[in-house]
Order: structure tokens, then C-alpha cells, then sequence
């Protein structure tokens, strides 16, 4: 009968390591910057899309969403467009952390016990 014996490659190496990929990190400034533009961009085109269209009117779903809105005038205007800002903010300031949180958790691999 034959005996099998390890090649030296076979030895204790792990062959050809692979590339780590590292899972991007979310820049919570660029985040709050895009998403504040963002929203402050689809505010001023969904007033002018309701100027142009009053019959297609959408500020009656406006209102929940945006305290103090009403339809319109200068002040209520810029009253919606740094709650838009603001709400896109928000959403960076938590969605950005949580997301990074998880992605370095994530890389870390799973955790292995000792019993």
C-alpha cells in the first residue's frame, strides 16, 4: 500500500491568500450634505411642480410631514426648506453611525468561544 505524505505546500500553509475586501465606511458629513441637498432640491421642485399643476397639488401631504408649512408664502417656503435640510440630516446623523457600527462589526468576522 502507498502511504500518503503532505507535499511541502501542503505543510501548514494556507495556500494563495486571497484579497481582503474591506466594506466601505459611510462618511456621515458627505451623507448629511447629500441628503440635506437632496431633499432641499425635491422640496423646491415639488413647490414648483404644485405652482404649475394646482389641480395635481401635493402640499395637503406636506403638511404632517413639515410643521408649520402652510401654502404659500415666502416665510412658509423657507420654513420647508430647512425642515427638508433637516430632515435629511437626521437621517445621516443616525442612519451613518449605525451603518458604520455594523460594517466594522461585520469585518471584525465572527466572535469564537472558548467553553
Amino acid at each position: 500500500m502507498r502511504e500518503m505524505t503532505a507535499t511541502p505546500d501542503q505543510r501548514g500553509t494556507a495556500g494563495t491568500p486571497l484579497p481582503v475586501r474591506r466594506i466601505a465606511r459611510i462618511p456621515v458629513l458627505a451623507l448629511g450634505t447629500a441628503l440635506g441637498s437632496f431633499f432641499a432640491l425635491t422640496f423646491v421642485l415639488c413647490v414648483l411642480f404644485d405652482l404649475w399643476f394646482p389641480a395635481l397639488a401635493m402640499n395637503p401631504v406636506w403638511a404632517p410631514l413639515l410643521p408649520g408649512f402652510v401654502w404659500i408664502s415666502w416665510p412658509s417656503f423657507f420654513l420647508g426648506l430647512v425642515e427638508s435640510i433637516a430632515y435629511g440630516w437626521y437621517i445621516a446623523l443616525v442612519f451613518g453611525p449605525l451603518y458604520n457600527f455594523f460594517v466594522t462589526r461585520a469585518e471584525a468576522g465572527p466572535r469564537t468561544r472558548n467553553c
